[in-house]
């Protein structure tokens, strides 16, 4: 008998990931592949498109020879972002793919459109001022430093809409990933802001713009061959992963919060206002009729894996010996700032600091203060959207890190928030599979009946005292070590173009 399901596939920082789901949310099947981001300079980080779909190919290879009698119903997609891979006429990407606010490089671009259109009429056009999270100076940038690229560049790609292109031949993007395109997409209007595309990205062609879930076409005779999926599938527009993952817990209705720990750790309220504040992302939602306050942090995962690899430890050990350490690490803050900073700082030239160190620390004092570092970059982060009118009522967390529950008290003792766990927390795959069932099943499915609540995180409130003052100490460290700071990756990028003309 045919089991009829949904695939959804989730490009990431680290890694890929696919799920075969069956029309009850149910997980027949699941495969991961691992790969590396490129990081040729201080504060460049790129990855090759092509690696993109090669691990679509095999993950769809795999999920299917798993589970033989799957039938098909949809495709779903889903990727990080907001990124920039160009191509061609053909589709052929013209260089690697710049990521999301981790790669700073545009700094000079983000400036120049700064000053050439206003802060305040970027603000009102695309909602946030330009950082290393806007997708349009990188835009610039290719054009201004890559130009036999940019040359050939026709088509704008992000890793949900790449593998849609891929599988159908569609050339579309969802209105949420065109939003953090900033400021070349319209907020308020929801499109392209035609002046200021032709302005900075003409002859690459806009887009078609259309919701996550919407569907962008079908699978082709040839993507069908590749892939093993049926021709004729549909296949969904997909959006950013961290909105994917939103999406797979039920976080994204009006009030909610959605805490993504993974290789960085993300945060988006959902609202039906737009607003804005200098510090964070306003977005369009990833449906009709809602709008996004996001931050993010640069590191979360990606800390916690650097200091298991440096220890040589693993992380059952570096949790038991965390857990030991207890509150406050013995007398240690650590900045979090190992790629730079995101939300709510924007400092692309912050780096790590570790504070109070001496000789009777350890390496689970060091890992005690990073989970603590990311839950008070979170706590920030949530003031912040709180400060700017953000209304958050119902926190939800999701994404590899809910795997331990020490990391999860943690932040929920530092910030004070309650925190709702599902039982499923894989993320975007999952939820890209939940937005293909969505759009080919009548009823659509609701991800209540398919992803239950399991577990609630309640904050220990006699810890209050100790991380409000730890909390003091962590902004006021930025602000004493920001100047030297920002010598040092002067002087780190001064070594990267020295080591690159040699």
């Amino acid at each position: 008998m045919r089991v009829r399901c949904t695939i959804g596939v989730d490009i990431g920082t680290s890694s890929s990931k696919g799920v075969l789901v069956d029309a009850g949310g149910a997980i027949l099947a699941q495969a991961t592949r691992t790969h590396d981001v490129s990081r040729p300079r201080t504060g460049w980080v790129e990855m090759d498109g092509g690696t993109w779909w090669d691990e679509f190919v095999s993950l769809a290879r795999e999920l299917l020879a798993a589970v033989p009698d799957a039938e098909v119903a949809a495709v779903g997609v889903s990727g990080m972002g907001p990124c920039i891979l160009l191509a061609d006429d053909a589709g052929e990407p013209v260089r690697p793919a710049i990521l999301y606010g981790v790669d700073t490089r545009a700094g000079e671009q983000i400036d120049r459109m700064t000053a050439d259109l206003g802060v305040a009429e970027i603000t009102r056009v695309g909602g946030s001022e330009l950082t290393s999270q806007a997708g349009g100076p990188k835009i610039l940038w290719i054009r201004d430093e890559d130009p036999v690229a940019w040359s050939r560049a026709r088509r704008l790609f992000m890793p949900a809409s790449w593998l849609a292109h891929r599988l159908t031949g569609a050339y579309v993007l969802d209105h949420q990933s065109a939003s953090q395109v900033s400021p070349l997409y319209d907020i308020e209007a929801e499109h392209w802001h035609d002046e200021w595309w032709q302005r900075y990205a003409a002859p690459v062609e806009q887009p078609a713009l259309c919701w996550a879930g919407d569907v962008a076409g079908a699978v082709s005779a040839e993507a069908a061959v590749l892939t093993g999926i049926p021709e004729g599938t549909p296949v969904i527009a997909g959006t950013i992963d961290a909105w994917t993952e939103a999406v797979s817990v039920g976080a994204h209705g009006v009030g909610d919060l959605m805490l993504m720990y993974g290789t960085t750790m993300f945060l988006i309220a959902t609202g039906e206002e737009t607003l804005r504040t200098p510090s964070m992302w306003t977005t369009a939602g990833a449906f009709p009729g809602t709008r996004n306050l996001a931050g993010g942090l640069s590191t979360s995962g990606a800390l916690t894996a650097w200091l298991k690899d440096l220890t040589g430890s693993d992380y059952p050990e570096l949790l038991a010996e965390a857990d030991a350490s207890g509150v406050g690490a013995r007398g240690l803050v650590l900045l979090p700032y190992f790629a730079g900073e995101r939300t709510p700082i924007q400092d692309p030239d912050a780096r790590g600091v570790i504070a109070g160190l001496t000789l009777a620390h350890g390496r689970g004092d060091l890992y005690r203060a990073a989970l603590e570092a990311t839950a008070l970059g979170v706590r920030h982060n949530v003031q912040t959207m709180r400060d700017a009118g953000a209304d958050i009522r119902r926190v939800v967390a999701v994404g590899g890190g809910t795997q331990g529950r020490l990391w999860l008290q943690i932040v929920s003792d530092v910030t004070g928030l309650v925190q709702e766990v599902p039982e499923v927390t894989i993320g975007a795959s999952y939820g890209a599979a939940f937005l293909a069932a969505g759009a080919v099943a009548d009823p659509a499915p609701r991800i209540e009946e398919w992803n239950l609540v399991v577990t609630t995180i309640v904050p220990d409130p006699t810890l209050a005292p100790a991380y409000d003052a730890l909390y003091d100490r962590y902004l006021r460290l930025y602000a004493g070590t920001a100047e030297v700071v920002h010598e040092l990756a002067a002087q780190q990028r001064a070594d990267d173009v020295r080591e690159a003309s040699a």
